[in-house]
């Protein structure tokens, strides 16, 4: 299919207010709303472009865990499809080199990772070794990652109607009390479709729609899920994906991360365990960018080491979603849902 720059935009105002109404969003972008959501749900039928909700795997609130994976080469698409399974695993990406496989995982503890994912690993046939790097401070998150194709009005517009979701887009200052089952319960729905209304919540979880309400308003002030546009990574300009393996000096991860958030094309910066302490994650518009990118981090941020620089070369599930070989969304979820986070 063709994404036009009317599609772009549609989407670059989801990533700003995910749950916005067609017609407030109508009002900024001078399009009608039945017109919106009819190009919306093209986007979504072709699996070009979607909305989700994730458990945003904050370090100060579960174990967020990066994944290095070796496996048989010639058993290498079943362990991806099992390891694609698992709701814990919530992103599943094929590496061009030094590791065959990288996970993102999240859990609700680092006894849950050891006693729970880890046994699974081992049981999975073709998985040959695995290596572990856990997140000890999350700075960037794909959440952040826009477009940028709306004028400076459009975007502070979207920003002043966005809901509480918005601002769950970025780990918050507080943990909150942990929520309930019943809350829990909406996981799903939202991981299927992060604009799922009370009302469909509702009929799906034999509810009354008032009750879905007020435990939605609570999800989303809760801050625990991340909500985000995704849109498949061939119509983005950015069809590249590099992470880097880095070592910032000790006492300056902070300032670190906030240098990053001034990269557009960051999806990921966290501070981890392991050989190197910090991982970057970026969309690039091709391989000579690569290099590019290295320069402008060594510039940009005192003292880094990029130990290590690895290109993706496809992505099987990327936070919680199937995709296809060319990065359009198959439709299939497996949401993080519950994962004992009220225990």
């Amino acid at each position: 299919m063709e994404v036009s720059e009317d599609d772009l935009r549609i989407i670059n105002a989801l990533q700003i207010a995910p749950r916005i109404s067609w017609s407030d969003a109508a009002g900024i972008l001078g399009v009608h709303a039945t017109t919106l959501a009819a190009r919306w749900d093209r986007l979504r039928e072709a699996g070009a472009a979607w909305t989700t909700a994730h458990l945003i795997g904050d370090p100060k609130q579960m174990c967020l865990a990066l994944v290095d994976v070796d496996c048989e080469m010639r058993q290498r698409a079943g362990v991806t499809a099992a390891l694609a399974a698992m709701p814990e695993v919530v992103t599943v990406e094929e590496a061009a080199s030094n590791r065959d496989l990288m996970l993102t995982v999240i859990t609700p503890t680092l006894a849950y990772f050891s006693d729970t994912v880890v046994p699974q690993f081992k049981d999975i046939p073709g998985l040959l070794k695995y290596r572990t790097a856990l997140c000890t401070r999350l700075h960037v998150g794909g959440y952040a990652w826009r477009l940028n194709v709306l004028d400076k009005a459009q975007q502070n517009a979207l920003r002043l109607l966005a809901g509480p979701e918005a601002s769950g887009s970025a780990p918050p200052a507080v943990a909150g009390a942990p929520l309930p089952q019943s809350h829990l319960d909406l996981i799903p729905f939202l991981a299927q479709d992060g604009r799922a209304t009370a009302a469909e919540i509702a009929r799906g979880l034999g509810r009354s729609p008032a009750t879905v309400q007020r435990q939605l308003n609570r999800v989303l002030a809760s801050q625990l899920l991340s909500f985000r546009c995704e849109m498949a990574q061939k119509y983005s300009g950015y069809p590249v994906t590099c992470q880097w393996f880095a070592n910032v000096p000790p006492g300056q991860h902070d300032s670190a991360g906030a240098e990053l958030r001034g990269f557009r094309n960051v999806r990921l910066a966290a501070s981890t365990t392991g050989r190197t302490n910090f991982v970057i994650v970026m969309w690039l518009h091709s391989l000579a960018d690569v290099m590019n990118a290295e320069l402008a981090l060594q510039q940009r941020i005192p003292g880094i080491e990029l130990a290590e620089s690895v290109v993706v070369l496809s992505a099987a599930k990327r936070v919680g979603w199937m995709l296809n070989p060319d990065s359009t969304a198959t439709g299939a979820v497996v949401p993080s849902a519950g994962l004992g986070l009220d225990a």
